[in-house]
């Protein structure tokens, strides 16, 4: 069927359902966060049950990620692509047609067990199918998918679930699904099957049960007080022997179930340093800003969407410039200078307050967002530059697992940091509020906030409790910025690509593999 096609329709209608994949799976990650309160009355779920619509998919995801690059080599790259968008999308309407919180939390997992293969089989077919020259394009189109998808998540969910119903937030995926499926039926070509591949039983569910583990320690740390929680502290010791017996295993069989041959190439070990802290930072980050819209300015949820895609607007702007920026500048270059575009967003973010105008936060979010496009296109084509092509599916596999840990870690941490810094500031400041207060005993100002009534005590209570969360959220903002700015010297690590493209471009492995 596809074999009458020129090559170029066949890549780009093979490119379109890679990107069609991937969207789904990136905007899934969010999408149904704005909706979990329409959900909890619908299924009539408690505050604890229906975070489990989450976790689920956040662990189920994680712990399936690692086995993709050996379940691709031993069935067939198209086989298994075909499979989990077709159960990706059969998940997603059972998810919109549960009827209680078990259903949900079941499709929620069967959600997470098949996107887990979306993103890094869509990267290795879009590396596979472009020459060496034009990898920072393919890289481009894909990293739109990847970074757009959570940025405009919560967007599409709330204006989803305020138009129509929450039901929507999962159908939404139907039609990109049927795409992606039989597109790739009619125009993907099928890899070669490794018959010889043994499946490492027990390396797999000494990872699983480590990096599962750990997933639901970081989103339930939160809620459930972090080291003062029995389940949380049992969680992170479960994950450490977890972990334990992992590396203990793999360096001590014949056939682990990680090749560690992947490390030994220094592009790629550069490229999981940056991606874990892409993804510590873009995840964070987006974790701050809506509660910093919503709850210190008080924008409705529709307005915080669409200001929050003023990033994702410079994202993709980055993202159009970039493959023609890396034909004259080297990856190192253009990707210190994101971090360094990033980290001043960050540094402006710090002065923001409840009367910052909607000019200064687009303007802040687009440079931010141009910042993520510049790191994240050379990061993705540094990364398998020098890689080999048997090693491909698994190095997707495990940037993309690094990339989910690190956002797990991210939010978990600038959270808690939210949380602990509010009260801290809440109890520092209000102390100085009392009636000896030389500042409350002006006039102009005792006409407003009089301690004497309960009006104006409830008036100064609530005035405290915003400049508390400003400067928690502002210390936040610090605490990514110095992150990014320890992080840039690491790039020292990445080797000239101009070099690595001259030298590959005179060898075999410069033509496209089919």
């Amino acid at each position: 069927m596809s074999g009458p096609l020129p090559p170029g329709l066949r890549r780009n209608m093979v490119t379109i359902c890679a990107m069609t994949a991937t969207i789904m799976q990136a905007l899934d990650t969010t999408i149904a966060n704005v909706a979990l309160p329409y959900m909890q009355g619908t299924l009539s779920a408690s505050q604890d049950q229906i975070n489990w619509v989450l976790t689920s998919y956040i662990v189920a995801a994680a712990i399936m990620t690692a086995p993709v690059g050996w379940i691709a080599n031993r069935y067939g790259r198209k086989r298994i692509f075909i499979i989990c968008s077709a159960g990706f999308t059969i998940a997603s309407v059972l998810c919109g047609l549960a009827q209680d919180i078990n259903q949900m939390v079941l499709f929620r997992l069967l959600q997470g067990v098949f996107g887990a293969a979306l993103v890094p089989l869509s990267q290795t077919v879009m590396l596979d199918s472009y020459t060496l020259q034009e990898r920072a394009k393919a890289m481009a189109i894909w990293g739109m998918g990847v970074m757009m998808g959570p940025i405009m998540g919560p967007s599409l969910g709330a204006w989803l679930t305020e138009t129509y119903s929450w039901h929507w937030v999962f159908f939404v995926n139907l039609p990109f699904g049927a795409l992606t499926v039989l597109g790739l039926m009619a125009f993907m070509d099928e890899t070669k099957k490794d018959l010889t591949l043994r499946f490492d039983f027990f390396g797999f569910v000494a990872l699983a049960v480590a990096i599962g583990s750990l997933q639901l320690a970081l989103d339930r740390g939160e809620q459930l007080g972090w080291l003062e929680s029995n389940e949380i502290v049992g969680e992170f010791i479960v994950s450490a022997v977890g972990f334990y017996y992992f590396f203990a295993h793999s360096f001590t069989t014949a056939r682990p179930f990680i090749q560690f041959a992947l490390f030994k190439d220094r592009n790629f070990v550069t490229g999981c340093i940056f991606m874990t802290v892409m993804g510590l930072v873009l995840y964070s980050t987006m974790a701050l800003a809506s509660p910093y819209l919503q709850n210190v300015i008080g924008y409705p949820i529709i307005t915080a969407g669409m200001l929050l895609a003023s990033r994702g607007l410079g994202t993709f702007l980055a993202m159009m410039m970039v493959g023609r920026l890396m034909r004259y500048f080297e990856a190192r270059t253009l990707i210190i200078s994101g971090l360094a575009l990033t980290a001043g967003s960050l540094f402006q973010m710090t002065g923001w307050t409840e009367m910052t105008q909607v000019p200064e936060i687009v303007t802040v979010s687009v440079f931010q967002g141009f910042g993520f496009g510049l790191v994240f296109v050379p990061l993705s084509t540094v990364s398998f530059l020098t890689l080999p092509n048997h090693l491909r599916t698994d190095g997707t596999s495990m940037l993309t697992l690094l990339r989910n840990v690190a956002s797990s870690i991210g939010i978990s941490i600038v959270i808690a940091q939210l949380t602990q810094g509010t009260r801290r500031t809440y109890a520092i400041l209000s102390e100085h509020v009392n009636p000896f207060n030389h500042a409350l005993q002006m006039p102009d100002v005792r006409g407003i906030i009089n301690l004497s009534t309960d009006a104006g005590r409830a008036l100064a209570d609530k005035m405290v409790a915003v400049q508390a969360q400003i400067i928690a959220f502002s210390q936040d903002y610090q605490l990514v910025m110095l992150f990014i700015l320890v992080s840039i010297p690491l790039a020292i690590m990445i080797g000239s690509t101009k070099a690595a493209l001259r030298k590959q471009a005179a060898g075999p492995e410069h033509a496209v593999m089919e």
